[in-house]
């Protein structure tokens, strides 16, 4: 610390807002420490000499007159080997590291290298000497957990050809690779690499989604499917169950790494969330589901200005092993809480408010963040295709989507599952609202979904409109009663029932119901709506409506979704076999009396 070089003195206090003067010297966005205690910040406005800083902790106790020293470089984090199983703050500290030096209080100023130095990893090279390499290609590999292989890549902007390469352990600092670029120049290679937050990391293109990223979850994956690279936002009241998809989302969904970045959510819940994730199975491999996820921690009660900082550390990360060739999913819990982080900085800034509070660049900051996610050809020689799916809850106040930070997400992402405290509060979990929900993604998977069943989408269609048929039917039942209604629009009823009870409600607790594959979601849904359509068919030959929505396939349609993974496919030809038996005894019967 010593060699930092002391260039300014503290001219205003406000919050974790400073303003310094004497900084010409400084530039947007350089990362300096505030004070005697050394307390880290970034510099987020310039007037003149003045620069206004950002403190990444709490001000208490500083004052006018007290220096800041400059550390030259942007706000960075670290990326090698040691970031998977890590539990960082907003700006990567390592908080379990934090606890062991310092117990459970973070110490203000406290300066703890972000990733272990002194960690060996074995490297094993996939890259020889005189192999020419460019910047995204990967020389190496270390097995991080047993579950992640992280690939050491070139530098972005590095060329040449490989004079030298070491096979064996190294700290991430010791040089594994020496390249001699086209000037002459040798550069050694660290598996370390920095990478300023608020700048994207580069790639060679983006690509059109192509594939679904299958979740496990039948509200989701049928009716508002999301792609892998594709970005969604869960908005939704207090006490509806954000957290708890975002767990599911996490533990189940078809993504090879997991970001989490606890934005600002209650210290309680996050703690929740640090207990859970290194107890919960990873269901793909048997092991923890730490092995292949990063955690940050960025909880209300700290510093605001580093909830700001939060996120980007998160996506950052994210980029890295998506560069890797790897399928990231990174959850933002929540984005009303960093925005609020953004209203009060820009605040004290002074900044012209825009609605309620909000700055005027809160639209531009969002999607910032989301659009550094998709799908990618990452950068290197080898082709390969990476991609990062972001998932924001959003907490709107009293559950009012129509306010500034629902409405802004609502104009980037392409899938919006809105959350409804009536469906939790009747213990329909998850509480997805079919009616306001939707997914710009439906067209872009229709080809990948009827390929693998060829009538899913023409079943999720029908789903849809008898759903829609419901919310009308219900008006009118509101008003005069369901034996006003004809037996078919009675029968739309039932089946709207079935699909709600036995299809879209979920159980995130039971072992086999708290995941569904795309074949069994198949299975359940053709089995719901074949009943209909024969039901409807066999009104039109005068079969009692009675006997139709008391038939007994009706039960085991119901225990469908709890009939495990192996033994499905055999209970579906059974169910479809039993049904059309039932069916045509029916028929058979009713002629009889006709």
């Amino acid at each position: 610390m010593n060699e930092l070089q002391k260039v300014g003195i503290i001219a205003k206090v406000s919050g974790p807002l400073i303003v310094a003067k004497n900084m010409k010297d400084v530039q947007m966005f350089d990362v300096v420490r505030v004070s005697e205690k050394r307390l880290i910040g970034e510099v987020i406005e310039l007037r003149g000499d003045r620069a206004s800083i950002q403190v990444y902790e709490e001000t208490a106790g500083i004052g006018p007159g007290e220096p800041v020293y400059l550390t030259g470089e942007p706000l960075s984090v670290e990326l090698a080997p040691g970031l998977i199983q890590g539990i960082f703050d907003g700006i990567q500290r390592p908080l379990d590291v934090i606890n062991d030096m310092a117990g459970d209080r973070i110490p203000l100023g406290i300066d703890v290298p972000k990733l272990n130095r002194d960690k060996k990893w074995k490297f094993v090279p996939t890259k020889k000497v005189n192999d020419k390499v460019v910047g995204g290609d990967i020389i190496g590999e270390v097995d991080e957990t047993v579950i992640v292989k992280h690939k050491i890549m070139v530098p972005p902007h590095v060329e040449g050809t490989i004079t030298w390469i070491y096979e064996g352990e190294a700290t991430i600092t010791e040089p594994i690779a020496r390249i001699k670029k086209a000037d002459g120049e040798e550069v050694e290679i660290p598996m370390l690499q920095k990478w300023p937050v608020r700048i994207g990391r580069p790639y060679n293109k983006k690509l059109a989604p192509k594939a679904p990223m299958v979740t496990g979850q039948r509200v989701i994956d049928t009716l508002f499917p999301i792609a892998i690279g594709g970005i969604a936002a869960i908005p939704g009241p207090f006490g509806s169950g954000k957290t708890v998809v975002q767990h599911q989302l996490a533990k189940w969904a078809d993504a090879d790494i997991i970001v989490y970045v606890g934005c600002g959510e209650r210290g309680n819940e996050m703690t929740d969330v640090l207990n859970e994730f290194p107890n919960l199975k990873d269901p793909k491999t048997g092991e923890p589901l730490m092995n292949r996820t990063v955690l940050i921690a960025n909880t209300s009660n700290m510093p605001v200005a580093a909830r700001e900082a939060s996120i980007y550390t998160g996506i950052t990360i994210a980029e890295y092993y998506r560069d890797m060739g790897y399928r990231v999913a990174i959850m933002a819990d929540s984005t009303s809480r960093w925005a609020e982080a953004l209203r009060e900085m820009s605040g004290r800034l002074e900044e012209m408010p825009g609605e309620e509070g909000y700055p005027a660049y809160l639209s531009s900051r969002l999607a910032e963040f989301y659009e550094r996610a998709g799908l990618v050809e990452a950068l290197g020689s080898e082709g390969r295709q990476g991609a990062i799916s972001a998932i924001g809850a959003v907490s709107p106040p009293g559950g009012d989507t129509s306010e500034p930070v629902s409405q802004a997400t609502l104009r980037i992402v392409k899938v919006f599952w809105g959350l409804s405290a009536q469906l939790a509060y009747a213990r329909h979990f998850p509480a997805i609202d079919w009616l306001r929900s939707y997914s710009l993604y439906e067209e872009d998977l229709k080809s990948f979904f009827d390929e693998n069943n060829k009538d899913w989408t023409s079943l999720v269609s029908l789903t849809k409109s008898i759903l829609q048929k419901e919310a009308e039917l219900n008006e009118i039942v509101r008003l005069v009663g369901v034996d006003s209604l004809e037996f078919s629009d009675r029968l739309t009823l039932d089946c709207a029932r079935s699909i709600r009870e036995d299809y879209l409600h979920q159980n995130a607790f039971d072992d086999v119901d708290t995941y569904t594959s795309l074949n069994k979601q198949y299975g359940i849904l053709k089995s719901i709506l074949t009943w209909y359509q024969e039901g409807l068919k066999s009104l039109e030959e005068n079969v009692s409506y009675h006997k139709l929505v008391n038939m007994n396939i009706l039960e085991r349609i119901g225990r469908m979704k709890y009939v495990v993974e192996d033994e499905f496919s055999k209970e579906f030809e059974e169910v479809l076999t039993e049904m059309n038996k039932e069916f045509e005894e029916l028929r058979k019967v009713d002629d009889f009396y006709a």
